[in-house]
């Protein structure tokens, strides 16, 4: 636990800079955003502690640990329901990746939906519609799950928010 309120202070902006590039990476997935935010909230709890600041970044903590399950699960299983294996999928991540050095930052997403696209073009037989059809099933589930994992990234910055205040304030 620190001993001053400017050390308090200081720790707890830090923390608030980093929850938005996690939130960021939540969007942008460079960086493991809830990953991030999580670290984040423990951390910034072990530094200050107190009630106030556990019971706030617990709240965080489960609420970062939500949006990265339901998101996970949100969109493996519409890639299951779109019989879409795994095989594409690395292969949409590895365009992606080269997308992301070579057209930073909107590459990442133009290279993982050509990279789903042609790997569903060529396991589909060259079925144009068949490929076009998975691959935009797959890209609103992908789309839908950062939705859902940016939403409650944000719920745990605001548990941040209002926890900071509540500790400063009393």
């Amino acid at each position: 636990m620190l001993d001053s309120s400017a050390a308090e202070a200081i720790t707890t902006v830090i923390a608030g800079l980093l929850l938005v590039v996690g939130a960021l990476g939540v969007v942008l997935p460079i960086l493991p955003g809830s990953l991030l935010i999580i670290i984040t909230l423990i951390v910034w709890a072990l530094l200050l502690g107190g009630p106030v600041v556990w019971t706030t970044a617990i709240i965080g903590v489960v609420l970062a640990v939500i949006g990265w399950g339901s998101s996970t699960l949100l969109t493996g299983r519409s890639l299951h329901r779109q019989q879409i294996p795994r095989g594409p999928i690395m292969i949409a991540v590895v365009t992606a990746l080269v997308g992301l050095i070579v057209f930073p930052p909107l590459g990442l997403f133009i290279g993982f939906a050509a990279g789903l696209f042609g790997a569903e073009f060529v396991r589909r037989e060259r079925d144009w519609l068949a490929a076009g059809t998975a691959s935009l099933h797959a890209l609103r589930a992908v789309g839908l799950g950062i939705l859902l994992e940016f939403l409650l990234a944000g719920l745990a910055i605001s548990a941040f928010l209002i926890g900071s205040l509540i500790n400063f304030v009393s």
